[in-house]
């Protein structure tokens, strides 16, 4: 584990995975690399500038070297910034790319123990710590190490005694980072989660907005915002000490080597052991040595930070994919589905599901009824393959529905829900999504589903029909609408399977009368089943199975149940009389 947390080796392996630009990164490294050595020659320059001084000596050859190295300097500075800048950001580009094709293929389980806002984090906020690594502090990082040892020599073939009082400032500047660079790892990876829990609850606080005005949660959602944001001061203020005792360190440091320089230099020039060009010269060197090491601060902090980003998205990519990429493509019309002794359990605290077993023949209408909390729902988890059985077995006819490739089974489902998932868009985008054809999709098949939906008189009255915005998660519509733009696209998707939760539980008499003529239209030679919560939509179904506590306790049509099952005729008698 201490490897985990403390080792380079992580970062280096994930950078190295994503296939890095080598020609670019070379070519900005080689480019940064002539920019330094551009800027090493110029005290040298100066140098001899400053001890010929004299108007009637001045070498026009001189002056134009000097602009010259400048001017190259610049441009190449330029070119090694932007290609070095490019190498980072496509750098991050795959790592995104990676983990969003990981992120939405992991199975549901993932989602249900993790905020989406603190994934988002990960893939925004921690892919841009190492973007701004390796495109800005690293080619810092070793330029400046060019710089500092280019000067270096320089410096020791023009005056080794200078040099030494120099490099007195190397130890004492090591003594204080190294202790204020752990504290800086500890407190970057503290602000990195804070971020991410942060950033999860203003997703969900946002996306819930009518929930939150509703209930009146305005001062409730303002502490716990005032909260998260005080942690984030808390852990940027931490942050801010540290920086706070490198700064005026490192200027301590600085100013008491230029000091020192300044003083020795200054007598051996008066003694004429040393020329005016020659401190100049030093001087310049030095700062040329100072810069780099400041940078080295922030380089070493940032490293710190895209350690702990590195580790959580190293833990992203090392999630198991949902089961079921690959598998079987097979056409399931006409097939009967056989549960047979299913159990399932969230963890070993969460049985949900207990020996379940039944089988539903091709075009039979199967409904589930019973309590609240008693797996309904679950099941119908089970069935679209959100979690697989702890034990037992799904199949369509002889085949485990597990054999089959994730795409193909739910590309033969059709799923209707109370709360009619819309995506923002427009209402064709909606129609159509999940379709890989969908822009081959002609506007006459698109009115014909929503037709078959009775959707289309809504839709004709909007100013720009299919091409309308629907809004985040579809409120610009009303419920009903919602309802028959999901069945639409159930009519689109022609599935072999139909799973409707109570598609009409939530809508008014007049909504619901016309939403549930579509779905009897849309049942039609398909197997479908039913969650009711209303016994009065399921009194015709060919097999109601009851189920409490996890179990099936009844199975049987309407009438049977009422005549052997006292809790469904409790229920019956108390919604339909």
């Amino acid at each position: 584990m201490k490897n985990k947390q403390n080792g380079i080796k992580p970062f280096i392996t994930l950078i190295l995975s994503t296939k890095i630009p080598k020609l670019a990164l070379a070519i900005g490294l080689i480019a940064s690399v002539i920019t330094t050595l551009a800027g090493l020659v110029v005290p040298l320059l100066t140098k001899n500038l400053v001890d010929g001084f004299s108007l009637s000596s001045l070498s026009i050859p001189l002056i134009i070297a000097i602009g010259g190295a400048f001017i190259i300097q610049a441009i190449i500075s330029g070119l090694s910034l932007y290609l070095l800048t490019s190498v980072g950001q496509k750098i991050v580009a795959r790592l995104r790319d990676r983990m969003w094709l990981k992120l939405v293929r992991l199975p549901v389980s993932y989602f249900d123990k993790t905020s989406s806002g603190e994934t988002v984090s990960r893939v925004v906020n921690d892919t841009s710590i190492v973007r701004d690594l390796i495109s800005q502090h690293f080619p810092q990082f070793i330029t400046g190490i060019i710089s500092i040892i280019g000067a270096i020599i320089i410096l020791f073939i023009m005056d080794w005694k200078m040099t030494l009082i120099m490099l007195i400032a190397v130890p004492l500047t090591l003594v204080v980072m190294f202790p204020l660079g752990r504290q800086m790892e500890k407190i970057s990876r503290g602000l990195q989660d804070e971020t991410a829990i942060f950033t999860g609850h203003i997703q969900q606080t946002l996306g819930e907005v009518r929930l939150m005005k509703a209930s009146t949660a305005e001062q409730t959602e303002e502490k716990k915002g005032l909260s998260g944001i005080n942690k984030l001061l808390g852990f940027g203020l931490k942050e801010a000490r540290v920086f706070a005792l490198i700064a005026p360190i490192m200027q301590l440091v600085i100013m008491l080597v230029i000091v020192l320089i300044i003083g020795y230099g200054g007598m051996r020039v008066a003694s004429g052991e040393m020329s005016t060009g020659s401190l100049v010269a030093f001087l310049l060197y030095l700062f040329q040595i100072i810069m780099p090491i400041t940078s080295f601060a922030m380089f070493f902090t940032q490293l710190q930070k895209a350690k702990g980003a590195t580790e959580r998205i190293i833990d992203i990519l090392g999630l198991p994919l949902e089961e079921g990429q690959d598998g079987l493509d097979i056409d399931i019309a006409d097939k009967p589905i056989h549960v047979a002794n299913v159990s399932f359990a969230y963890s070993e605290e969460e049985p949900v599901l207990n020996n379940i077993s039944f089988t539903a023949q091709s075009g039979e209408m199967i409904a589930f009824a019973g309590p609240s909390g008693g797996g309904k729902t679950t099941m119908f988890g089970l069935l679209e393959r959100f979690y697989e059985p702890s034990t037992g077995a799904i199949r369509i006819g002889e085949t485990p529905i597990k054999d089959l490739s994730m795409s193909s089974w739910r590309s033969q489902i059709g799923y209707v829900s109370q709360e009619s998932a819309m995506m923002a868009g427009t209402i064709r985008e909606n129609l159509c999504y999940g379709l890989d054809n969908w822009q081959e999709i002609s506007d006459e098949r698109l009115w014909q589903v929503a037709k078959m939906a009775y959707a289309d008189q809504f839709i004709r009255s909007f100013p720009h029909g299919l091409d309308t915005e629907v809004g985040e998660r579809g409120v610009k519509l009303s419920g009903g609408q919602r309802q028959r733009i999901a069945i639409a696209r159930a009519f689109l998707r022609d599935p072999k399977i139909l799973m409707m939760d109570e598609a009409t539980a939530s809508l008014d008499s007049q909504s619901e009368s016309v939403v549930q003529q579509a779905l009897s239209r849309l049942m039609e030679g398909r197997t479908t089943f039913v969650i009711a919560h209303r016994l009065s939509t399921i009194v015709d179904a060919d097999k109601i199975i009851f189920i409490e506590k996890g179990q099936v306790t009844g199975s049987g049509t309407h009438q049977e149940l009422t005549e052997t099952h006292a809790l469904y005729r409790q229920f019956a008698e108390q919604q339909l009389a």
